[in-house]
């Protein structure tokens, strides 16, 4: 099994990277803050402008470590990687693969999500028996039932799209109602995107962007084209397939930032509102969201279709390598990852 390093997340837009021999070093100005090695690091996110140096980016393409460059709202910018491991074969495979089982691929991994979601919200009612009563939330969990059973109807990826889309209108309807600590001064309404415009959708984004990035380092790992998925549509700078997988643990990421506003780990405090309305994780409260996300990625978890104990850190890599065994043609079916 392969073993869980440390994501290193530079938040200083300041900060510039360099190399000094098997280390990466982190200046601002002339001040090192940061001397680590190579060895103890599988990941690099880099919210800042100034960049690294090119002696860098060899060495982190020579060892495989991606360095993944985010504006600091959390917007992607780019990215620097070496080469797909594994041989031309398999991402051969992936393309013939995805073009005969797309459909099949996109109905079990949106009927997971769906399932998932589901849960997420029983998990909450369990927790909180006040809730059991509410008519809205029993209401939803039906149709959120009911759209499992219609997306193994459906013929084409359109349809399950449009059932997707309605799905996520009716669960994200009810999903306020989750964040249960009465003196919590942040409030959920809808879901906002691009941008987001309160406190908890800005940090619902900012998480799912991390597990995308690393749904996309763990995919080059096994050798697999992250920009070639089966769901999302195909688009130049998209990890189309790493937005694929992460539909499946999307609720991770809820649950986790549903516990970050119950025990008011985050606050109005750590966010920034624009002219534009936009919302925005301000720099101490991204310190405070990636360093409970690193502890949550250590947390030790049943994999569902191993078997066995992981580290939530692991399951893009876990996940990956069950597609890359799928697309081989050593499993029958690509098991999703259920909660």
């Amino acid at each position: 099994m392969r073993k869980l390093l440390n994501t290193l997340y530079i938040t200083n837009e300041q900060a510039y990277l360099a190399l000094d021999g098997e280390n990466v070093v982190c200046k601002v100005g002339n001040e090192i803050k940061i001397n680590l090695p190579f060895d103890n690091v599988e990941n690099i996110v880099c919210f800042g402008y100034l960049g690294c140096s090119p002696a860098l980016m060899g060495k982190c393409v020579s060892k495989q470590i991606p360095i993944n460059f985010l504006s600091p709202n959390g917007k992607f910018l780019a990215k620097v990687c070496g080469e797909t491991k594994g041989n031309v074969f398999l991402r051969v495979a992936q393309i013939d693969k995805f073009r005969e089982c797309s459909l099949i691929l996109a109905k079990n991994t949106i009927a997971t999500k769906i399932n998932n979601s589901i849960k997420l919200i029983k998990r909450t009612l369990h927790d909180n028996s006040d809730l059991k009563e509410d008519e809205d939330i029993t209401q939803k969990v039906i149709m959120l039932k009911n759209a499992i059973d219609k997306i193994f109807l459906q013929e084409n990826i359109e349809s399950v799209l449009g059932i997707e889309g309605n799905a996520a209108k009716d669960y994200f309807s009810i999903f306020g109602k989750m964040f249960t600590n009465k003196s919590v001064d942040l409030k959920f309404s809808y879901r906002s995107k691009r941008p987001p415009l309160d406190e908890i959708n800005a940090t619902l984004s900012f998480v799912y962007t991390l597990l995308t990035l690393e749904y996309a380092s763990a995919l080059e790992t096994v050798g697999l084209d992250s920009s070639i998925g089966f769901y999302h549509t195909l688009r130049s700078g998209r990890n189309s397939l790493a937005c694929d997988l992460v539909e499946e643990t999307r609720c991770i990421v809820e649950r986790f930032v549903i516990s970050l506003v119950n025990l008011k780990i985050i606050t109005k405090k750590d966010f920034d509102i624009q002219i534009s309305s936009a919302c925005w994780l301000n720099s101490e409260g991204r310190k405070k969201v990636l360093t409970k996300w690193q502890e949550k990625k250590r947390e030790i978890v049943m994999h569902p279709f191993l078997k066995e104990k992981i580290p939530y850190g692991m399951i893009p890599y876990v996940q990956s390598n069950l597609l890359a065994k799928y697309i081989r043609g050593d499993l029958d079916e690509y098991p999703c990852y259920g909660i």
